[in-house]
């Protein structure tokens, strides 16, 4: 590609700004990263990032995403300890209390810890000539010509005694800072209206702890996803590098997982299914329980703007943030780098305006998954109409069939990681089934049914 600018200024050394940065390289002569903190090696958690310390699911499509952009990082990473196997086969997925059925898929999964995974993405990152990063340095605001048409650049303080004020100019500022970017504020600052925001408040809190895995664990397999149910408790248990378990537990709506190690563990034994309880139960723990909360999942609607200034836009959680229970916002903001690519190889103009209707197309299906899923709780408010009251009820046909039909479950893991749009789940292959299987008679308590002739669990980081 032919570079369009001189220099793009991305502010946060998010996933979100490292992936943008990566394809703003290929447009611009130059890319700066400004970052408020000190940032570690590869591994090392940034304190910037404290949701970095809790389980994070890096769903297919993004896995996908991310190694188009940086092609051979999946096996930098598997050398470093990272899991990599078949996510029908090695992941225990639990909805309403039943396992869907494991059996041998084309859906490879990668299981990483974030700080991990953003360390070797920040290195592959700044190995590119062109890329340059500030660290420990804040934003004061966006720097604009005379009539507030074009954002020229962002005023930035550095962190150090005797620093003043300074403009960094660029031909284009992206706004990766996270939900609690001060981009509306900012456009507001410039005369512009900023967007309009939906929020649906769904009150999680998590609890994570780390503890030393062991080959005879879940009988080898990589990880349990236990959704929560109507008692509001869910969990995530997955396997990271060096031998080690993250386990987060996870409240809704004012169900808050304990603080203190024997309530973490006792919180376990009352989950849905006992599969994370007989891990831990027993399992070296390595630290302290953690705590996080999440309020509310957040959409900003920048792209119903009909006013927006040339040269700066946003992305990742500044545009979008999920409900973290749905792994779904590493996948997003790789699937915003491709879109951002797109636009930057049509040219630079109404760059903000194409790249807002192409996220907001890319957004619509995994904010439907995440809200619609939310709003099964009664105490989550928000509007129920036909559509998420049909595919609700259709959910809970599909889980039953999908705990005894691995066809089923396949059909529902591809929709889920973003391969395919939920409106698979209708096709007459895939629904003949849940309403056949949807009748049969789950195993007692949600038990994991048998693994079809020929199937097996990996025991080692290697398999595939």
């Amino acid at each position: 590609m032919q570079p369009i600018g001189e220099r793009a200024v991305v502010l946060g050394a998010s996933m979100g700004g490292l992936l943008a940065a990566r394809v703003l390289a290929d447009a611009y002569e130059r890319v700066t990263v400004v970052e408020r903190d000190q940032l570690p090696p590869p591994g090392g958690q940034r304190r910037g990032v404290p949701q970095g310390r809790h389980a994070h699911g890096l769903l297919m499509r993004g896995y996908q995403a991310i190694e188009e952009l940086f092609p051979g990082l999946t096996g930098e990473l598997v050398a470093r300890g990272a899991m990599h196997g078949d996510m029908q086969v090695t992941v225990r997925w639990y909805n309403d209390g039943l396992c869907l059925r494991q059996a041998p898929s084309d859906l490879p999964g990668l299981l990483v810890s974030r700080p991990l995974l953003e360390g070797h993405v920040r290195r592959r990152l700044l190995d590119l000539p062109n890329v340059e990063v500030v660290e420990r340095c804040d934003v004061a605001g966006l720097a604009a010509t005379d009539d507030r048409r074009r954002v020229t650049g962002v005023r930035v303080l550095r962190r150090a005694d005797g620093s003043a004020e300074e403009v960094l100019a660029a031909d284009l500022v992206v706004d990766a800072t996270g939900r609690g970017s001060r981009g509306p504020v900012w456009l507001e600052a410039l005369g512009y209206q900023p967007p309009d925001e939906e929020h649906v408040r769904i009150g999680v809190t998590y609890m994570t702890r780390l503890y030393r895995r062991r080959p005879d664990h879940l009988d080898g397999d990589l990880g349990a996803l236990v959704a929560a149910t109507g008692d509001r408790r869910g969990a995530f248990m997955l396997a990271l590098e060096d031998d080690r378990w993250i386990v987060t537990l996870i409240g809704y709506l004012g169900e808050r997982p304990p603080a203190d190690p024997d309530g973490f563990v006792a919180y376990a034994a009352r989950l849905p299914v006992p599969a994370v309880h007989q891990v831990i139960a027993d399992a070296e723990p390595l630290g302290e329980p953690v705590p996080a909360r999440f309020p509310s999942s957040l959409r900003r609607r920048y792209e119903r703007l009909d006013r927006f200034p040339e040269g700066y836009l946003a992305v990742g959680d500044a545009i979008c943030s999920f409900n973290p229970v749905f792994g779904q916002g590493m996948t997003v903001a790789a699937l915003e780098a491709l879109a951002l690519r797109r636009c930057l190889g049509e040219g630079s103009g109404r760059l903000a305006h194409r790249f807002f209707r192409r996220a907001a197309a890319l957004l619509d299906v995994p904010w439907d998954i995440a809200v619609g899923a939310d709003l099964r709780f009664p105490e989550v408010q928000g509007r129920r109409g036909a559509k998420v009251r049909l595919v609700n009820a259709y959910l809970a046909r599909l889980h039953p069939a999908a705990h005894h039909d691995p066809v089923v479950g396949r059909a529902f893991l591809r929709v889920v990681n973003l391969l395919d749009r939920p409106e698979r789940l209708l096709a007459p292959a895939v629904a003949l089934r849940v309403l056949a299987g949807g009748r049969r008679r789950p195993g007692p308590e949600g038990r994991m049914p048998p693994l079809l002739p020929g199937d097996h669990r990996p025991l080692s980081h290697t398999g595939a």
